[in-house]
């Protein structure tokens, strides 16, 4: 935590983080509100494959023309349609659920705010949100995001660890949101950058104290 929040104070902008296990809860402007670009796009997904209709069922050609794109490369058309669909009642609903405290919607779904705190409240146990049904769907988009979007947290991983996460960039923000999963055992961790110099930047920031924040995890490790 030392390492990460030295480093997070050379870099500029105003750069917020979580890391959350089981027990206990680490960072710094836990609570301080961002816009998410596209970050939200995670609950817009859980949204879906929770809605009527969709969670009694097996998945469609037409759900995953949506879902495959809006998760794995971030396509903005396809996160709008689906946001159409499930509403921002549903997200809110399902923030409460979560039990997030400063999530908000907006008109334009990325202008959602949200949390460092937040955020990896809802990934701790993403796939436990999720209908049993489609369970595995969700987790097997997170852990497929494009190799051009593969920055940050994705760009070296623990090694032995799952990582299923999604990153949002807009001019001003960068962030991203993951989780590490190896067995029963799992680490969340969200690093929000505003204001960043340029996306490259933020990039390296999220990747430094990704870095810092994840570097004593093992194979063997049990998260406290």
């Amino acid at each position: 935590m030392r390492s990460a929040r030295e480093f997070a104070e050379t870099r500029g902008g105003t750069v917020s983080f979580a890391i959350r296990t089981r027990r206990r809860l680490y960072g710094v402007g836990l609570r301080r509100r961002t816009v998410s670009a596209s970050v939200v796009k995670a609950m817009l997904m859980i949204a879906y494959l929770n809605f009527p209709g969709v969670r009694s069922r097996p998945l469609r050609r037409v759900d995953r023309a949506l879902l495959v794109p809006m998760v794995t490369r971030s396509d903005n058309i396809t996160a709008t349609r689906v946001r159409d669909i499930v509403g921002n009642r549903s997200l809110r609903r399902l923030a409460a659920r979560v039990g997030m405290r400063d999530f908000a919607t907006a008109t334009i779904w990325g202008k959602t705010q949200i949390t460092a705190a937040d955020q990896t409240k809802l990934f701790l146990d993403i796939d436990r949100y999720v209908v049993r049904r489609h369970r595995r769907t969700a987790l097997r988009l997170l852990g497929s995001i494009v190799p051009g979007q593969r920055w940050g947290i994705a760009a070296d991983p623990p090694v032995g660890w799952a990582l299923y996460f999604k990153g949002g960039w807009v001019p001003g923000t960068q962030n991203q949101v993951g989780l590490l999963r190896r067995g029963d055992r799992r680490v969340a961790i969200a690093v929000l950058v505003s204001n960043p110099h340029d996306y490259i930047h933020g990039r390296r920031t999220e990747r430094g104290v990704a870095q810092r924040l994840l570097r004593g995890l093992r194979r063997d490790s049990v998260p406290y």
